[in-house]
């Protein structure tokens, strides 16, 4: 009898398109909608080379700050055809981008007890070749008052801080996504 051995771990991808698909693909919001913006931008790898396979998801609250989710403590979304959720493939130069609005600041804590909010933000998932779970970070928005005194942002090194932060860019926001290197962004360990 042959002794059984766990095979080795392989990497995520290639992505296949069956699953990928998701019926509204970039949009949290559909277009049309008023106060609506592109956010985009390209994924890099530790080269500084485009990644041309990876999948960018966001997941956000509502101008209201409140989550498209039965469990939110604050009530149901109130925007009509809010999604919350946008998943956007990049194309063959890295580059993805969804059209969202801007969500609302969020209580510290999920129901506010502690005191305190979160400034606006987008919480954000790369998937890639190459990585075997999911890396987590976050876009704020440039010019948010709130944004000094948001504790996950303030918790991060000053000099990284600016890879957390959209640049404003017509017809809304940048965002670039370095996977390693120079100017890796700040991903979070969940």
């Amino acid at each position: 009898m042959s002794e059984l051995r766990t095979t080795p771990s392989q990497t995520v991808g290639p992505f296949f398109s069956f699953g990928l698909v998701w019926s509204d693909g970039p949009f949290v919001v559909p277009e049309g909608t008023p106060g609506a913006f592109w956010i985009g931008g390209t994924v890099y790898d530790g080269a500084g080379a485009p990644v041309p396979d990876a999948v960018v998801e966001t997941w956000q609250a509502d101008p209201d700050g409140r989550f498209d989710h039965p469990d939110d403590p604050r009530g149901a979304v109130r925007w009509k055809d809010f999604r919350g959720f946008g998943r956007s493939a990049t194309d063959p130069e890295g580059r993805y981008s969804l059209l969202t609005v801007k969500p609302g600041p969020l209580p510290v804590g999920g129901g506010g007890a502690a005191g305190g909010s979160q400034a606006p933000h987008l919480d954000v998932s790369v998937f890639c070749r190459g990585m075997l779970v999911r890396l987590v970070t976050r876009i704020y928005f440039p010019d948010e008052e709130a944004n000094a005194d948001d504790p996950v942002l303030t918790s991060i090194d000053p000099t990284r801080r600016p890879t957390l932060i959209a640049e404003g860019e017509p017809p809304g926001y940048r965002f670039d996504i370095h996977l390693q290197g120079e100017h890796e962004t700040v991903f979070f360990d969940l």
